[in-house]
């Protein structure tokens, strides 16, 4: 397929290196463009000087920026995508972002007789990098069929979720989720240390029971020996925890603990941990 990415950063990037490596035809556009030079170094393509130059010719155009603003600005920008890109071509878009911007980037597509959907991912890094992504789908059913096969190049299971939005609200929904399982598995390790015990046999035992976390496997050690310079950064956990917050606020959900668990993490802001991986929740307990 002829295809563009826009926007290869920690995620984008590994992301578009799958669809090259399956053999799709690609164009990127960075904003830094020696970000777009390095990766047609290692996996050929061409780089374009704009979203618009990358979306000219396209059959798929995936996205992969910031937030709210950068998607705006990449899609629906005067040099955006849905300025040049041609009807009948799809539109998927993997930022985290609100259900709104998703909503009005679906109307426009439209208008253009474009597909869209909103995918975000659930993986991190890590995920990218390996090609096991998590990915949440919201738009028209046909759509998700034409996309699902490229979008596999670097997921482990896409769904969808419903219509346009859905698949940033079930995000939401992941992350808040996940916000509640850090914050008490924090306060599990904090608790067995202050108790005099060995944490490694606790979580030999209770990691074979209902306790059972990918985060207990993947962060408790990390957790206890104070090592947080990796993975999914504090910085985006508070910015996805702000746009559920924002929804809940629209629809009437009672967000608690994810409320309790966004400011926990501005204290982790505090201690300087905007880059630190989400499980320091950790640091402000010791």
């Amino acid at each position: 397929m002829r295809t563009a990415f826009v926007g290869l950063g920690v995620m984008g990037y590994p992301m578009a290196g799958y669809l090259a490596r399956s053999g799709h035809e690609l164009v990127v556009f960075n904003r830094t463009s020696s970000k777009a030079d390095a990766w047609c170094a290692e996996f050929g393509g061409k780089a374009a000087a704009s979203p618009f130059e990358a979306a000219e010719n396209a059959e798929f155009v995936f996205s992969c920026v910031g937030n709210d603003d950068d998607v705006r600005e990449v899609l629906l920008g005067s040099d955006g995508v849905l300025a040049a890109i041609p009807a009948g071509a799809v539109v998927v878009d993997h930022t985290t972002a609100s259900a709104n911007i998703a909503r009005e980037v679906a109307a426009a597509a439209a208008s253009k007789t474009v597909g869209f959907l909103d995918a975000p991912v659930s993986g991190g890094q890590a995920g990218a990098e390996s090609g096991q992504l998590t990915v949440m789908v919201g738009g028209e059913n046909d759509v998700f069929e034409r996309a699902a096969p490229l979008i596999d190049c670097y997921a482990k299971a896409t769904t969808r979720i419903g219509p346009a939005g859905s698949g940033q609200l079930a995000k939401m929904v992941n992350q808040i989720c996940i916000a509640g399982v850090i914050q008490g598995l924090a306060e599990g390790l904090h608790f067995a240390n202050k108790a005099g015990l060995d944490p490694a046999i606790v979580i030999k035992s209770i990691s074979k029971g209902a306790a059972q976390s990918w985060q207990m496997e993947n962060r408790w050690q990390t957790m206890v020996n104070d090592e947080f310079e990796f993975g999914f950064a504090v910085d985006w956990m508070r910015k996805d925890l702000a746009i559920a917050l924002d929804a809940a606020a629209e629809n009437g959900a009672t967000l608690e603990l994810t409320r309790l668990v966004d400011q926990f993490y501005e204290e982790v802001q505090d201690l300087g941990g905007n880059r630190w991986d989400t499980s320091s929740l950790i640091a402000r307990l010791t």
